[in-house]
């Protein structure tokens, strides 16, 4: 089988487990690093054997790379990704798709005028635990769905992350940084929302980093940190979502889907594999369900391999640019209604991606 040859642009902390993906799946080659800081990705590709180490503008201009994946700040995505479609690049952006609603879809516009493909994280939706949920949902395991929680919280990143400052800038915070991964998870498993209000707070106007090696440095906060949802899905369910860097502690779910016969508790939507939870009307305790699909252990780079097989088969890819595009928009709709004091309704819309079957080999993705 012939592999896409991918470049990565942006080679931080996560770009290590992307840089996996040339090993892991079978139909894309990692042939190329780019990052402002050269040293980075020299590390990079000495580390996980990429051939060549570029300058960015060289890599998205190289006739060597079909797809680019976009691991640069999100501040940066929208630009990136906008320099990569130009030069005929398909692009996979780390999430989110933009920080703004305009910039995404002078994206999405760009890509279709050149018949490109964009796609975006996350891709932890496609791993076996939130697929093995979609399976018992699409096969009635808890009725019809009515309604759900989800919640994120934490005390923060300023305690373990080495320079968490931007966490705290426009276009991050717990809803643009956490949010896509429970948003993605709750839209790919009951389709998209039609309306939403909430409620959002900065608790603290200034933070205290005590990791390592800025330790006692002050951070201002930019965004809310502390936001309350309410969404109405389309297909019926009212679903509440919380996410927080104001918590120290919870014993909280991390997603649950409560339906017309059952109860259904999903693993972290920011992972793979995770637990998979089941109740049913007249259950005397939890069954733990068994993952039925493949990927559980960390597989960045599924959606990027699934883009690959798409652009051969001509299917739609399922971490698409529609899907990035309607948790983009709702996550500023939610905003939106807390400032504003009222219901917001959704103006963008997606299709639930295709399952992934069962019984793929490791590395395989369905044509």
């Amino acid at each position: 089988m012939s592999r896409l040859p991918v470049g990565i642009v942006g080679c931080g902390n996560i770009s290590k487990i992307y840089a996996q993906a040339g090993a892991k799946f079978d139909n894309i080659a990692i042939v190329a690093c780019a990052d402002l800081d050269r040293s980075r990705a020299e590390a990079l590709a000495q580390e996980y054997g990429i051939p060549k180490v570029l300058e960015v503008d060289e890599l998205l201009a190289s006739p060597d790379v079909a797809l680019v994946i976009n691991l640069t700040v999100p501040a940066a995505h929208a630009e990136v990704a906008w320099a990569a479609l130009k030069k005929g690049k398909h692009v996979y952006n780390e999430k989110p798709l933009a920080l703004r609603r305009r910039e995404a879809r002078n994206l999405m516009g760009l890509a279709r005028d050149k018949e490109l493909r964009v796609g975006c994280a996350p891709d932890t939706f496609l791993g076996a635990g939130l697929q093995t949920c979609r399976h018992l949902i699409d096969e009635g395991a808890i009725g019809v769905p009515v309604a759900g929680s989800a919640f994120m919280l934490s005390s923060g990143p300023e305690s373990w992350h080495p320079n968490p400052a931007f966490f705290y800038q426009k276009g991050a915070g717990p809803l643009f940084d956490m949010g896509p991964y429970y948003l993605t998870a709750l839209t790919t498993l009951l389709g998209p929302v039609r309306r939403v209000t909430a409620s959002a707070r900065v608790s603290f106007q200034r933070r205290e980093i005590t990791s390592q090696p800025l330790a006692g440095q002050m951070i201002d906060v930019e965004v809310p940190t502390h936001v309350s949802a309410v969404m109405d899905f389309e297909s019926g369910p009212v679903v509440t979502l919380t996410t927080s860097f104001d918590v120290e502690a919870s014993r909280l779910p991390r997603i649950e889907i409560y339906g017309s016969e059952g109860t259904l508790s999903v693993p972290d939507p920011n992972t793979f594999g995770g637990e998979v939870w089941l109740r049913r009307r007249g259950d005397t305790d939890w069954r733990s369900v068994p993952l039925e699909f493949g990927y559980a252990e960390n597989s960045r780079g599924l959606g990027v391999a699934d883009m690959a097989a798409a652009l051969v088969s001509g299917r739609e890819h399922r971490a698409n640019e529609r899907v990035a595009y309607h948790v983009l928009d709702l996550m500023h709709s939610i905003i939106d209604a807390s400032e504003s004091g009222r219901h917001v309704d959704m103006k963008s819309a997606m299709v639930r991606p295709a399952p992934l079957p069962l019984g793929l080999a490791p590395g395989q993705i369905d044509a």
